[in-house]
Order: structure tokens, then sequence, then C-alpha cells
């Protein structure tokens, strides 16, 4: 039962090996949430240490399990810890913290659930080859939301409780495809999502040691495995439908020839 009416904001801060950039996102961070929970996820370096010092609550993965396995972690610290409002977001420094109050602002006074950063405009240093590996993702998660297309990929989201109640216990994917995961079940809870417009930082940044296209096609099968389980004729009567319907029309073309 909770103590107290105020309601309270968590940011969630998934990273490993972000020692150069945590300290930073943290104290900015802090402006605009209660608190910061960094979930260090199998960090060899001095994450643990800089964002201790920095003032944040930090949980600690033995090994690294992956950023969805960080993700739940803090989901269900929120959740055990009465908070009202969950922030998340990247630890490399490439989401800009000043953003928090317009992803909040959607969950808290605009009536939605889940609030996605959308990473356009001329601020956003996005290289080429990651807008159109992204837009292949996005609209193959819009298969999964009833067509909703977003930035399906970007980690910088903001969420109220109901959403994270109904999301988390759904979450089965340990990796990268948990932004994906996370979209295809608020779709599936009824939840109410919005974009929000946000800007993002690539230039000088390491913001991942995998590669880039095992990267994309690791997310890209899991989120066609998410789809298929909760949306199975869409890929069985589907495309059989329009094997018929070819088969009808070459029949009748050979019959008519």
């Amino acid at each position: 039962m909770r103590k107290t009416n105020q309601k309270r904001s968590l940011a969630v801060i998934p990273c490993r090996n972000e020692e150069t950039a945590i300290g930073s996102v943290i104290l900015k961070t802090k402006r605009f949430v209660n608190d910061v929970l960094v979930i260090d996820d199998g960090s060899t370096d001095e994450t643990k240490k800089v964002a201790k010092e920095a003032g944040a609550v930090v949980i600690t993965h033995k090994k690294n399990r992956g950023k969805g396995a960080a993700i739940k972690t803090g989901f269900k610290y929120a959740l055990d810890n009465n908070y009202d409002y969950v922030v998340t977001i990247d630890g490399d420094g490439q989401h800009n913290p000043l953003e928090i109050p317009k992803l909040l602002d959607n969950v808290m006074n605009n009536g939605h659930d889940v609030s996605i950063g959308y990473r356009v405009g001329n601020d956003t240093e996005m290289p080429m080859w990651r807008r159109v590996g992204k837009r292949v993702l996005d609209y193959t998660t819009g298969m999964g939301t009833g067509g909703f297309i977003t930035d399906s990929q970007c980690g910088f989201r903001a969420f109220n409780r109901k959403a994270i109640e109904a999301i988390t216990p759904k979450l089965k994917g340990e990796a990268f495809s948990v932004e994906s995961e996370q979209l295809i079940h608020a779709h599936g809870s009824g939840l109410k999502m919005a974009n929000t417009q946000v800007t993002c930082k690539y230039n000088g940044l390491q913001t991942s040691t995998k590669n880039p296209a095992s990267h994309g096609f690791s997310v890209l099968g899991y989120v066609l495995w998410v789809v298929v389980e909760r949306r199975p004729l869409l890929f069985v009567a589907l495309p059989g439908f329009i094997c018929v319907i070819i088969g009808l029309i070459l029949g009748f073309y050979t019959l008519h020839e």
C-alpha cells in the first residue's frame, strides 16, 4: 500500500561499460525525475562506481544478460517501489535528458499510457544505414501493433504505472528486441501510445559493441516470432489466400488460352 498520494517518477538507465558518459547522463536526468536507477548489465569498467557517485541507485547484473533483461529489472524495481511514471533512457549519451519533460507530459497530462521518442529532424544524427534498418523494423513491428508506425527501436520512452503493470509480465526477450516487444504488448493490452519528437546524437559515440548487421537481423527475427505468436493468421491465412488467388488467375488464363 502506498504511503503517499504524491506522484513519483523514476528514470531507468540500462547500460554496460559506459563509465565515460553515464555520470553526465545521470546528473542531467536527475533534474526531471524523483530518482534514477542504473542497471549495470555486467560492466567490466567503472560504470557502477561512477553511477553511484553521480547519485543513482545501481542494480548490477553479474553477467551481461542483454538490454531486455536490464529493462525488465528496472520495471520490476519501479513496481516494487510504487513509482507512478518511468522514463527509460540509454546510458551512452545519445539521448538528450532535457527532452524528458516532453515525454512525461504525454503520460502525465495528455491521457496516454506510453510516450515513444520519435527520432526525426535536422538534429537527429542517424546514419543512413541505420535509418533504413530502423524503418524495416518499424514496419515489421507495425504488423503487431495494428498498423501503428513509430520509432520502434528508440529506447527513450515514458510509461505510466498502468503500462508498466501490463507490459512487464509479458516481456520475454532479453536482448535489443525489447523496444519492439514493448510496443506489441502495449497494443495487445489496449494501451494508448503517442509519438513524441526527440533528437539523438550518434557522432563520436560508440552506441553498440555488436555488429550492426547481426544486431538488426537478430531483432528482426525475434520481432517476427512475437508477431507470428500473437497473429498467426497474418502469416498463415494471408499468404495462403494470396496463393489461391494467384492460382485462380493463372488457371483462368490457362483455360482462356
